[in-house]
């Protein structure tokens, strides 16, 4: 239930705030081209922590009991019912990830919205054309969204405090590498899901889309793999290392030894990840330090992939993938000590999966580039990884690159 505050919003933003959302056309990350603008809800469960239970053996659970078995993710593909369920939506945020491997899970969410959400469609037709449609009552103009001025989670200088800290917990011998994220939150009137759906629409995007439930809603333009499974093959890409896209920038992302070793670090760390639910042996880098382009960035990219080991199912993967490690550091839960001792808000929707699953394959993309919104604000998140050859000052400027086009596509 919503009181307070939030109610108000909600009553100011009838019927085109974020409470209409989930009656609204949006297409989360990662769904089948052929089912786009097609999307038919059928069934939805979410998950806080106050709920209990396992989030991962829960998730599996529901999908099992609405038609989509994942106990064993190895078995031959079953191509989808034409009339039944087509896959879902399913997302889980960083805190719970955390949860999942016993970890810390960091400051509270700044923004209301669960840590789970799995979302089970069908898919209608496409509507047949009418050569001459029916008028209808025009609706009402929806409000303008306009956001209003970015309140930071921490100051600049707080930031690099912190990028110092990792700094010192690595020549101590305590992490190797630490992920530091910030916040920033804006309080909005208006219909959040134009401006949602724009940010998903980012060059780069490979898991661009928006998710909504009752009084929340996500929108991402990630690139990031976090965890794929097609044809028995399972497949992570993970994403470290940043500079400006120009020619100058990405000679200079090719040559820096520090953002080599920060990237082949946490390719050792996913590496180790996908041997826990890979077949023996089977394990391989099939791409090292390529650089792609999102947006006015060049980013460096691993492609690491392997064969999924028989009897797999769709919790125990979860469990070994989430919280993903070029968002956490490694070692991940020593990582996830630091995190939860430094950053001052919760991670939210940010840095946790959210992608598609489906009878036949799994998309989920790693929650960078990502932004929430609740009934009171929108909320966004940037950061990067830190090592010993970490300069403070330039991490705070990356955070910033990062966070840049995902504000200028919120405004």
């Amino acid at each position: 239930m919503v009181r307070g505050k939030s109610a108000e919003r909600m009553s100011r933003n009838r019927p085109y705030g974020v409470e209409a959302l989930p009656q609204m056309v949006a297409d989360p990350p990662a769904t089948p081209a052929a089912y786009r603008g097609r999307l038919v809800e059928r069934a939805r469960w979410q998950w806080r922590p106050t709920d209990g239970g396992d989030p991962a053996a829960r998730t599996e659970e529901f999908l099992a009991a609405h038609g989509l078995p994942l106990h064993d993710l190895a078995r031959p593909a079953t191509p989808p019912d034409p009339t039944g369920v087509c896959g879902a939506a399913v997302y889980f945020s960083a805190a719970a990830g955390a949860l999942l491997v016993g970890g810390a899970t960091g400051a509270t969410n700044p923004a209301d919205l669960p840590e789970v959400a799995v979302v089970v469609y069908g898919h209608a037709d496409p509507p047949a054309p009418r050569a001459h449609p029916p008028a209808a009552r025009q609706p009402d103009p929806p409000t303008p969204w306009t956001p209003g001025p970015w309140t930071e989670s921490w100051s600049p200088r707080q930031h690099a405090d912190a990028v110092t800290a990792v700094r010192h917990a690595i020549g101590r011998g305590d992490v190797y590498q630490v992920n530091l994220v910030g916040h920033a939150a804006a309080a909005y009137t208006g219909d959040p899901l134009p401006a949602l759906t724009r940010l998903g629409q980012l060059p780069g995007a490979r898991y661009g889309g928006v998710l909504t439930g009752t009084g929340w809603a996500i929108g991402c333009a990630s690139p990031e793999t976090l965890i794929e499974l097609h044809q028995g093959t399972l497949t992570t890409r993970p994403i470290k290392g940043t500079r400006p896209a120009t020619a100058a920038g990405r000679t200079d992302l090719l040559t820096s030894a520090k953002e080599r070793a920060e990237h082949i670090m946490i390719v050792d760390l996913e590496r180790n990840d996908l041997a826990r639910v890979a077949a023996t042996g089977s394990v391989r880098v099939d791409e090292l330090f390529a650089v792609r382009r999102w947006c006015q960035l060049w980013q460096a990219e691993s492609t690491i992939r392997a064969h999924v080991a028989d009897g797999l199912g769709l919790a125990d993967l979860l469990r070994a993938v989430c919280p993903g490690g070029s968002v956490t550091g490694a070692p991940k839960l020593a990582a996830l000590d630091r995190i939860a001792a430094l950053e001052p808000v919760g991670r939210g929707a940010s840095m946790g999966a959210l992608g598609w699953v489906g009878p036949d394959h799994l998309d989920l993309g790693l929650t960078i580039r990502t932004a929430a919104v609740d009934t009171t604000a929108v909320h966004v998140w940037a950061g990067g990884g830190i090592t010993w050859d970490s300069d403070p000052d330039a991490e705070v400027a990356e955070a910033a690159a990062k966070t840049a086009p995902v504000r200028a596509a919120l405004s």
